[in-house]
Order: C-alpha cells, then sequence, then structure tokens
C-alpha cells in the first residue's frame, strides 16, 4: 500500500489521526487533551459524523480550512474497557488504509490522550502502530513488469506523533516490521530464484550490515562429515544443493557465559512432495514452505538491529529443495541421524522433519543452547486443528512456554499448545527402524510430527515447536497484509529473545 514508511517530523503534516471511544450512546466525548488540540472543533465535527461510531476502526473524516493538516481522521477504538494492542492493530490499519487510499505523504498521531485513559501502555502502542504501518509499506508487486508497477504509484509516509514516547517507539515498531518484511519478501520469492543457495546469500547480506552478526554455511562434503543425513537425502534430488545455513548474532559485551538463544527454522525451498508428489492442487503455493527459516531469517534481521541483546543468539536454516529424480530418495530407506536414532521414510513428502532433525541434533550437540525453539510449515493438521488464528505450540518446558505466550500476547502472534503425550510417540514408532517418518494413520496429525521432533532434541534442553502452516500465509489481502507471506513468527520469537 506504501512504497515507504518512516518516522519523521520535518515539515507539516498532511492529516491528523486522532481517537474515540464508543460510548453507551454512540461516540464517547473527547479526551481532555484531544479536546485542547488546535483544530478541536473539526474533529468535533468529525466526530459526529453519522459513520464515525467510535467502533474499531470505523472512520469520520473532514477536511480542515485549508491549513495544514488538510484532513482529520477520527478512527474508533472502541469501548475504553476493551483497548488493547490487537484491537489497536486493527484500527491502525483502517487508518493507514485510507491514508493509502488518498496518497498523503505525512500524517501526525495524537492518540496518546484516550490511550492513557484507557491505561494501555503508550510504547507498546507506539510500537504497535508502527509495525503495522511497516507491514503496509511490503512491496508485494516487486515481481510485476515495469509498465504495471509504473500505474501503482504508491505513496511515501512519513509518521509523527504528538507525544514523543510514542514516536521513539513508533519508529521501533517501523524497524521491527522491516524484519518482518524481509521474511515475507524470502517467502514471497519465486522458487526458481528463492533456492538454498540464494537463502545463503540473504543471511551473507543480513551479516554485512551488522559486526555482531556472521554466517556459516555447511554444505557438499561438509553434510557427510557432520552427519546431517535428513538435509542429505530431501536434498539429492534436485540440482539446488542442500546446505545447514548458521547465522549466529554475538555481541560484543555478552557474557562469556551466556548460553544462546537457538532459533531453528524449517528452510524447504520447494516442495514437491518428491516420489510421494503432491497433487497439482496442494503443490502451488509450496514456495512458502520455507516459511519457518524464512521467520528465523527475519527475526535476526530485528535481533541486529532492533533488540542488540546482551546474549548470543543462533538461527539455523536447514535448507533443501524436495523434488524428484532417479537420486531422490524414497518411501522405504532408512536413515541413521546424528544423534544414533534411525528413521523408516515411509512418505518423502514428509521431509520437513527430517530437516529440522538434522538441525535439532546439531543444535544440541554443538552450541550448548539456552533453549530452542523451532518454526515450521510443518503440517496440513494443525491448519484443520487450528485455521489460520492460531499457530500450534508445543513445549512440555513451562518456564520456556510461558514466554512464548507472553510475547504472543504484546506481537498479536497467537500460539495454542497442543498435547506432547508419550502415546503420540508410541504412533511414530517403526517395525524396521527407530521411528517412522511419518504415521498413515491421520489421527493427531500435527501432534505426530512434534512427537517425531522430540526424539532428536536433549531432555536438558528446553524446547518448543511452534508450526505455522496456517498461519505463515493468506490468501487474499487481510487485515495489513497483502496476499502472500505474513512472515508470522519473526516478531514473537524476537520479543522472546527481547524479553529474556
Amino acid at each position: 500500500m506504501f512504497e515507504s514508511v518512516a518516522v519523521s517530523s520535518k515539515g507539516k503534516a498532511e492529516a491528523l489521526v486522532v481517537g474515540v471511544f464508543a460510548g453507551t450512546s454512540g461516540v464517547a466525548p473527547l479526551d481532555a487533551g484531544t479536546k485542547a488540540h488546535a483544530q478541536a472543533s473539526v474533529i468535533e465535527r468529525a466526530r459526529k459524523l453519522p459513520e464515525c461510531s467510535g467502533a474499531v476502526g470505523a472512520l469520520g473524516e473532514v477536511f480542515t480550512d485549508g491549513r495544514a493538516p488538510q484532513r482529520v481522521l477520527v478512527v474508533g477504538l472502541g469501548e475504553k474497557k476493551n483497548l488493547t494492542l490487537e484491537s489497536l492493530r486493527r484500527s491502525m490499519t483502517s487508518v493507514y488504509k485510507r491514508l493509502a487510499a488518498v496518497k498523503a505523504a505525512s500524517a501526525e498521531l495524537s492518540l496518546a490522550g484516550p490511550l492513557e485513559a484507557a491505561k494501555l501502555d503508550i510504547e507498546e502502542a507506539g510500537r504497535a502502530a508502527g509495525e503495522i504501518a511497516s507491514l503496509m509499506a511490503y512491496d508485494s508487486d516487486r515481481f510485476k513488469g515495469a509498465e504495471a508497477r509504473k500505474k501503482l504509484n504508491k505513496p511515501k509516509l512519513a509518521l509523527r506523533s504528538t507525544d514523543s514516547a510514542f514516536e521513539r517507539a513508533m519508529k521501533r515498531g517501523v524497524a521491527i516490521g522491516a524484519g518482518v518484511n524481509a521474511a515475507r519478501e524470502c517467502s514471497d520469492t519465486p522458487p526458481n530464484i528463492a533456492t538454498p543457495k540464494w537463502m545463503a546469500a540473504q543471511a551473507r547480506a543480513l551479516a554485512r550490515k551488522h559486526d555482531t552478526v556472521s554466517v556459516r554455511v555447511i554444505e557438499g562434503a561438509a553434510l557427510a562429515k557432520e552427519r546431517l543425513e535428513g538435509l542429505i537425502n530431501v536434498g539429492k534430488a534436485s540440482e539446488n544443493a542442500p546446505c545447514l545455513i548458521r547465522i549466529a548474532y554475538t555481541p560484543k559485551n555478552a557474557a562469556k557465559s551466556a548460553k544462546p538463544i537457538v532459533l531453528i527454522g524449517k528452510t524447504i525451498t520447494y516442495d514437491t512432495g518428491g516420489l510421494s508428489i503432491k497433487p497439482s492442487p496442494s503443490m502451488a503455493g509450496m514456495k512458502h514452505d520455507m516459511g519457518g527459516g524464512s521467520a528465523a531469517l527475519g527475526a535476526m534481521h530485528i535481533i541486529a538491529s532492533v533488540v542488540k541483546p546482551k546474549r548470543p543468539v543462533i538461527a539455523l536454516l536447514p535448507a533443501a529443495e524436495n523434488s524428484i529424480s532417479d537420486e531422490a530418495y524414497r518411501p522405504d530407506d532408512v536413515l541413521t541421524f546424528r544423534n544414533g536414532k534411525t528413521v523408516e521414510i515411509t512418505n518423502t513428502d514428509a521431509e520437513g522433519r527430517l530437516v529440522l532433525a538434522d538441525a535439532l541434533c546439531w543444535a544440541c550437540d554443538k552450541e550448548k543452547p539456552e533453549c530452542m525453539i523451532d518454526m515450521a510449515t510443518l503440517t496440513g493438521g494443525v491448519v484443520v486443528a487450528l485455521g489460520s488464528t492460531y499457530a500450534g505450540l508445543w513445549s512440555d518446558n513451562d518456564a520456556l512456554r510461558s514466554r512464548i505466550d507472553g510475547a504472543a500476547e504484546m506481537t498479536g502472534e497467537r500460539v495454542w499448545r497442543l498435547p506432547l503425550h508419550d502415546e503420540y510417540t508410541e504412533m511414530m514408532k517403526s517395525s524396521v527402524a527407530d521411528l517412522v517418518n511419518s504415521n498413515p494413520n491421520r489421527k493427531a496429525h500435527p501432534i505426530q510430527g512434534a512427537a517425531f521432533l522430540q526424539q532428536f532434541v536433549d531432555p536438558s534442553v528446553p524446547w518448543a515447536h511452534i508450526d505455522i502452516a496456517g498461519t505463515w500465509d493468506v490468501e487474499s489481502a487481510t487485515g495489513p497484509f497483502a496476499r502472500g507471506a505474513t512472515g508470522f513468527g519473526a516478531r514473537l520469537v524476537a520479543r522472546v529473545v527481547e524479553d529474556w
């Protein structure tokens, strides 16, 4: 919707945005701060418009007498007692859509009064407002031709606020949104471009921007040396060779005793299903099967540029293309993993858990982590269970699960805990090896995936698995998101790191 978004106080704002609550009989009166605004009479005129109901996102709009700002937008915040960061995000989405429609170049947000009245944290609110604006500046049209792009004529938007704390936080939110957009760009890039090698290049580009970030790519013969059998086998049918991408954030002032938080993301750059080939309708959109890795990379953007924690953070992206050739791995193959577990392949379309198993083993052996969080577009079953409203969460570590729940509350990236009982592990037992990679019985399908992954985690390491298959992309423009990837998980895990 926007070509770009920035926080800047230069010049005069074209639009003024204020907020009102829904009252018991229509719109609630203006707060004292808004009543004292220089444009109070114009604001009052907008407040009295029939469309200005005070409901979340409802807009009243009027023009001024020609002096800046040229227009005033009064946005509904819902009932004061119900105001949350999530409802504020919905209200701001409505505001930004209107600003984009009229191609406004600048806007001043004067929202501190009602936010304070509702006891909503000003800095968290400013951050949320900045994030949403940034998400709406995502370039979903970059693969269109020059003529089509020229006709789009998207505006550049400069934001400011009458409240300095809100404005500082909004700037932070815009930067966080940029990290999410980096994740979306990776996932939405066509698979003839976004290969494992290309993903490694994106990681190296991040490292060039920050002296606290380094990248190592394990590929070729090194995969065999490190016993990364999942990557080797899933990726061997493709001419685009697999690799494990290690992105390390190492602060200069990190305590020597500080253990790293490890983020792991499934990075299947395209998934045909392999020899267990997907039906044609299910194959379209499989460029998004790298969503977990994209989210981890986006989180590292946020961590390096915004959060800047005092502890190390490592992202592992096991990257491969699940393709078809005479080199492809097969149902009935048995693979031996780094931790000694053997896996009977029953379905080559259950490939994501194989590359994640490599990364989990690697992390436990090599990184000695404080905790591990993996993210993956792992199962269709989680979409059946939770739709696109929640991602599935599995973790038997109460402290880690509590941290993720807290981060979800702040970012609006919602997760729902699902069980991980021993009986689900029994479903993954093989008669010829230790495990099967897929049980043909579809009962508890998303839990099967989590139960499989658990077998590659050292029990002493706090671990969480997040299945983002239902939340990673949208089929049509929804809220602040254009059609395509949402970047779900990037803000969530970056916030976990920030709050640690």
